[in-house]
């Protein structure tokens, strides 16, 4: 099993960056597959995660209206399109897949997770 993210880097606040995650060694459509970011000092926080099988998101409220997320079943690919970046949202982004799905009223990943990949880092300056 397999999660590679890729796309973080350095931006300045107002900017944009896109993250990819490549899942493989497993089934796409049974889970539902996302991001968690750490912040050092800061707990653990699910962003956004998507359900390829039915199309259900979700997005924590403090990236709703500013980040996207999609995903691509034919390349096992899930985008996380982020905009208006914060100082913020400067984390490591960690992709996870989570075969409980997206649970109505729980962020993503509320019960843990069954996987996940190396953090890319995402750096945004003030």
């Amino acid at each position: 099993v397999q999660l590679q993210a890729s796309g973080g880097g350095l931006v300045q606040a107002g900017g944009s960056l896109r993250l990819s995650c490549v899942a493989s060694g497993f089934t796409f459509e049974d889970y539902a597959i996302g991001w968690f970011r750490q912040a050092p000092g800061k707990e653990r926080e699910g962003v956004s995660c998507i359900s390829s099988s039915d199309g259900k998101t979700y997005y924590a409220d403090s990236v709703k209206g500013r980040f996207t997320i999609s995903s691509d079943s034919a390349k096992n690919t899930v985008y996380l399109q982020m905009n208006r970046l914060k100082p913020e949202d400067t984390a490591e982004y960690y992709c996870a897949a989570d075969g409980a799905g997206i649970i109505p009223g729980k962020p993503c990943f509320h019960y843990g997770t069954d996987y996940w990949g190396k953090g890319t880092l995402v750096t945004v300056s003030s």
